[in-house]
């Protein structure tokens, strides 16, 4: 069974569309994470929630 590990981020309103890109591309390519949900709210900040696999190790014998 897959297990995941989940972080949330708040960007605030003032950050722009291609900041926030930035930010999130930047988290993908190098923490491994990968988008899980997006919510865009009235005032224009927006909650992330960012999902990576949990890799267990296996003990050999």
């Amino acid at each position: 069974m897959t297990t995941y590990e989940f972080r949330t981020l708040y960007l605030p309103r003032g950050i722009s569309r291609s900041a926030a890109q930035r930010i999130l591309t930047d988290e993908a390519e190098y923490g491994h994470w990968e988008l899980d949900r997006l919510r865009l709210f009235a005032d224009g900040s927006r909650r992330v929630r960012l999902r990576r696999r949990v890799i267990r190790a296996v003990r050999t014998a």
